[in-house]
């Protein structure tokens, strides 16, 4: 891949990426380990002595993944098997194949920072799969299930905020549908705040009414492609003939709170009659801590649905239906898991790459699909989103993230330098979001 930038990655001390690996990345694996600790009694009901050897074998291999993480010890090879862990293991290869060092071998702070963080979580996934009969466990469901109850008052407000605007959308000229479209774009953006991987896996939830929040934020967006997206979308609609199609697929990230806002977004999108089917794409694994996986979702539309407020229950109620229609279809693909970058998607996805490539308009939730989309490389604030995209395009595509890692393209000459001497950490803390887009204008 010529002409493109460094990798990021924590030999760079004091980076978020080196603090990641220093401090966040095992501050997770001990939350991990703490969990499985409480669920003892838990594996002992359900499997007896087996659940509880099974218990110890997990911490066992997620305590050996720690101690070889704080001691930046090689990189090894994916042992159990899975769908994924040949190309995993291949991959590995040609990491060390990229290395100077004397031994040839990876290591944890001296790697790319995408490929070692989403090593981990495979790792952490691999201990769970190596101890049956909890090979089922999600050791993170808990802390994405608690981030849906505690943002209870905020997601009752966008209920009610959609239910009511959905009663009056056939009242609204095209500036006022403009106007909603965008509203809840950015309730979307600024859903993507949960992160519970950015916060070490601690609470996360959103307690404030986002939506009448949004005249505050707006100065905090960096890049705000919105009109891009309003004009495909309404050409689409305009020049479908009846029996047509106008896909919109979400690319997900965060479970919980997020997804709500993602879900409003998608059931606007059907009503307003600027898509006519949603495609979600979610993780097949547990993931980054709370990134959704089929169980979230499904489990998440049953909790509003059967929530005791008539608005939210009656969004859960219309979720299901679109389910059970065909106008909302979940997917998901084990390479959303992988550490390639997405340039290499038509290499090593290429049955999900003509798929994306059926979509009107693409939406990359979060910070994880941004860094994948951009190799997660030292750009230089200004080169342009395209030019980072490196020959990534199945289709018209838009990166809607608050910003938590150290990448960001596309801004104005001098935008990030001003930041930078300003507030040097508003690249990492959520304050920020983009609405980034490629595509025909």
């Amino acid at each position: 891949m010529a002409g493109v930038p460094a990798s990021l990655s924590g030999q760079d001390v004091g980076s978020f990426a080196y603090l990641t690996v220093k401090d966040r990345i095992p501050q997770i694996l001990t939350k991990v380990i703490d969990t499985l600790h409480r669920h003892k009694s838990e594996f002992f009901e359900k499997h007896g002595e087996e659940g509880v050897e099974a218990e110890k074998k997990a911490i066992s291999l997620l305590s050996k993944l720690r101690n070889e993480l704080q001691t930046d010890k090689p990189i090894i090879p994916l042992v159990e098997k899975f769908v994924d862990t040949d190309i995993w293991n291949q991959y590995l290869e040609y990491q060390q194949s990229l290395i100077n060092e004397s031994d040839g071998k990876s290591r944890w702070f001296y790697s790319p920072w995408l490929f070692v963080e989403c090593y981990m979580y495979r790792r952490i996934h691999e201990a769970i799969i190596q101890s049956p009969p909890i090979n089922y466990f999600d050791v993170f469901k808990e802390s994405k299930e608690q981030n849906f109850y505690e943002s209870q008052e905020s997601i009752i407000a966008l209920c009610t905020h959609l239910q009511k605007l959905i009663k009056a959308i056939e009242d609204l000229d095209e500036n006022q549908l403009k106007d909603e479209f965008f509203k809840l774009l950015q309730i979307s953006l600024w859903g993507n705040k949960c992160d519970l991987s950015l916060s070490a896996g601690e609470g996360s939830s959103q307690k404030t009414d986002v939506v009448n929040s949004l005249e505050d934020l707006k100065p905090f967006i960096l890049v705000n492609d919105v009109e891009h997206l309003w004009s495909l979308l309404r050409n689409c609609k305009k020049t479908r003939e009846k029996a047509s199609v106008i896909s919109v697929y979400i690319v997900l990230d965060n479970s919980g709170f997020e997804l709500v806002t993602d879900l409003i977004l998608a059931n606007f999108l059907l009503s307003s009659k600027l898509a006519t089917e949603v495609h979600f794409y979610g993780k097949m694994i547990p993931w980054f801590v709370s990134d959704t996986t089929v169980h979230d979702f499904n489990w998440l539309i049953e909790q509003v649905k059967h929530a005791n407020h008539k608005w939210m229950s009656k969004c859960g109620a219309d979720w299901e239906d679109y389910i059970k229609m065909g106008k909302w279809v979940y997917h998901d693909h084990i390479f959303w898991t992988l550490p390639h970058e997405y340039c290499a998607m038509p290499q090593v996805a290429p049955d999900l790459y003509a798929e994306l490539q059926k979509a009107h308009l693409i939406l990359f939730k979060g910070d994880l699909n941004y860094r994948k989309l951009t190799g997660d490389r030292k750009w230089e604030f200004s080169v342009p989103f395209h030019q980072a995209l490196n020959g990534f395009h199945p289709a018209p595509l838009c990166a809607i993230r608050t910003l938590k890692a150290e990448v960001q393209v596309g801004l104005q000459p001098g935008q990030g330098e001003q930041l930078m001497a300003s507030e040097p950490s508003w690249w990492t803390t959520g304050k920020y979001g983009i609405f980034q887009y490629n595509g025909p204008l």
